[in-house]
C-alpha cells in the first residue's frame, strides 16, 4: 500500500467511525470488508460504541504502522495522547475535504459513508445500491468461524465432520458467476433457487419443500464444480465441499457414521451449500455382490438426502457426477433438479475463448478458433490458453500468436488421445 493509499484509507476510517457513532442503526454489514476488523475489535460481529480508532488498532487491523506521520498536518484530524486516539474534528467539513481529494470512489463502496451522504442530501451513490453491492458480514470467514466454533464446542460427533469437508465462506470463493459461460437451463435453475429463497416462508406454509436438491451431470471439465462454487456468492452461503472418497473407512459402520456427520453438520451450519463431488463413488447401483458395508453406506446416504431440504433446513444439496449411468435408481429419485453440463456449443466456445483470451494481446479469430476446438470442454479451452501464454512467455513475448494457440491446442488434443488409449 502506497503512502497515498494508506492516507486515504485512514481518512475514510476516521470519517466512518464518526458516522457510526452518529447513526447507531448502522452495523457491521454497513462497513466495507477492509474496515470491519478495525471496528469489530473482539471478532463478535457487534460494534462496541462509542467506536474508537487508535494508532494501535490501525496498525493491527489495517497494517499501517505510521498513522500519525501520514496524517500530520491533516486539517480535520486530531490526535489524543491518552490512548493514542484518532478522530475527525468536524464530520461535514471532513467529508467535503475527503471527496474533493479523490475519495469519491471510496465513498461509493462504503455503505456507512453512503448513508451519511444520503442523510445530508449529498448523495453520490444511493445507500441501498452501495449496501447491495457490499458483501454482507455473513459472507465472511470471521462469521463462519464463529458459527463453526459454536457448533462443535461440545459435540465430538460434529467436530469429526471438519476433517471430511473443505469449508469456505463466500468471500473466500474465487469463482464468480460472472466469470462462467453457462447454459440457459443452468441459469434457470439458479433463478428458481433465488425465487424459492425469497419466498421460503410461503413455500414452507404450503408444504412445498422438495426444492434445492440438484444433481449436476456431464463430462469432466464442463463446469460442474465451478458453478457449485459460484453459487456460494449468488446465494450468500458458505459451501461445504465433500469428496466421498474421503469419508469411506475400513472400519465397520464408520462410513455410514461419516455420512451422518456431514449431513448433521450441514443442518447445523445452515444456511449453506453441501456439495458432494464424485457422487457416483458411493451412490452407485447396489448389486448382489456388493459388500454389506457398502450397501449400508448407500442406504445411509439416501436416508440423509431425504432428511435435508432447502425449505425446511436451509441446505442446498448439490451432487456432481461424470458417470450418471452408474447411479442407483433410488439416488436419481432424490433430486428435484437434474442439471446437464454438456460440452460447450460453438457459440459457448467462442464466448469462453473471449473470456479467457480477452485480457491478452492477440489477433486470433475467435469464431474460427471456436470451430477448430469442437469437442473441447471449458477446462480444455482454459488449458489451451494457459499453454499458449507459457509458449509466448518462453519466447520472450506477451502477445499471443496463432502458433502459440495452436501449440496449446495440440497439447490438449495429445492429452485426450493418451486418456482414450489408457481408458480402453
Amino acid at each position: 500500500m502506497t503512502a497515498e493509499d494508506a492516507t486515504e484509507t485512514l481518512t475514510e476510517a476516521l470519517i466512518t467511525a464518526e458516522i457510526l457513532n452518529r447513526h447507531e442503526n448502522l452495523g457491521i454489514s454497513d462497513l466495507p470488508p477492509y474496515l470491519r476488523s478495525l471496528f469489530d475489535t473482539n471478532g463478535s460481529g457487534e460494534l462496541k460504541r462509542p467506536v474508537v480508532v487508535s494508532t494501535g488498532s490501525v496498525k493491527k487491523a489495517l497494517g499501517i504502522p505510521d498513522a500519525l506521520a501520514l496524517l500530520n498536518g491533516h486539517p480535520f484530524v486530531k490526535h489524543e495522547e491518552f490512548g493514542q486516539r484518532l478522530s475527525v474534528t468536524s464530520l461535514e467539513p471532513a467529508i467535503s475535504w475527503f471527496l474533493s481529494h479523490g475519495g469519491t470512489a471510496a465513498a461509493g463502496r462504503n455503505p456507512a459513508f453512503a448513508f451519511e451522504l444520503q442523510s445530508q442530501d449529498r448523495q453520490v451513490v444511493p445507500y441501498e445500491d452501495v449496501l447491495a453491492a457490499n458483501p454482507p458480514y455473513e459472507d465472511s470467514r470471521s462469521y463462519l468461524d464463529r458459527t463453526i466454533s459454536r457448533i462443535i464446542a461440545d459435540d465430538e460427533h460434529l467436530r469429526g465432520a471438519l476433517d471430511l469437508m473443505i469449508i469456505n465462506a463466500p468471500e473466500e470463493v474465487e469463482q464468480e458467476i460472472a466469470g462462467l459461460v453457462i447454459t440457459p437451463e443452468q441459469k434457470s435453475v439458479i433463478a428458481k433457487l433465488n425465487v424459492a429463497i425469497r419466498h421460503i416462508d410461503y413455500l414452507r406454509r404450503h408444504r412445498i419443500t422438495e426444492i434445492g436438491k440438484l444433481l449436476f451431470v456431464g463430462p469432466p471439465g464442463t463446469g460442474k464444480t465451478s458453478l457449485a462454487l459460484a453459487m456460494a456468492h449468488v446465494m450468500h452461503m458458505p459451501i461445504l465441499e465433500v469428496r466421498l472418497p474421503m469419508i469411506t473407512s475400513q472400519y465397520l459402520g464408520e462410513t455410514s457414521k461419516n455420512i451422518e456427520r456431514i449431513f448433521d453438520f450441514a443442518r447445523k451450519v445452515a444456511p449453506c451449500i453441501l456439495f458432494i463431488d464424485e457422487f457416483d463413488y458411493l451412490a452407485k447401483s447396489r448389486v448382489s455382490d456388493d459388500h454389506g458395508a457398502m450397501k449400508r453406506a448407500v442406504n445411509a446416504l439416501l436416508k440423509n438426502i431425504d432428511r435435508v431440504t432447502m425449505i425446511k433446513n436451509r441446505v442446498i444439496l448439490v451432487a456432481a457426477t461424470n458417470h450418471p449411468q452408474l447411479l442407483d435408481e433410488a439416488a436419481w429419485r432424490r433430486f428435484d433438479e437434474v442439471v446437464e453440463f454438456p460440452l460447450p456449443t460453438l457459440e459457448m466456445r467462442e464466448e469462453i475463448l473471449r473470456t479467457f483470451l480477452g485480457p491478452f494481446e492477440t489477433t486470433c479469430d475467435y469464431k474460427e478458433l471456436a470451430r477448430e476446438t469442437e469437442g473441447f470442454s471449458g477446462a480444455d479451452l482454459k488449458m489451451m490458453v494457459r499453454e499458449a501464454v507459457l509458449a509466448a512467455l518462453t519466447d520472450g513475448r506477451r502477445n499471443l500468436t496463432a502458433d502459440d494457440i495452436e501449440q496449446g491446442s495440440l497439447m490438449v488434443k495429445g492429452r485426450t488421445i493418451i486418456r482414450k488409449i489408457h481408458s480402453t
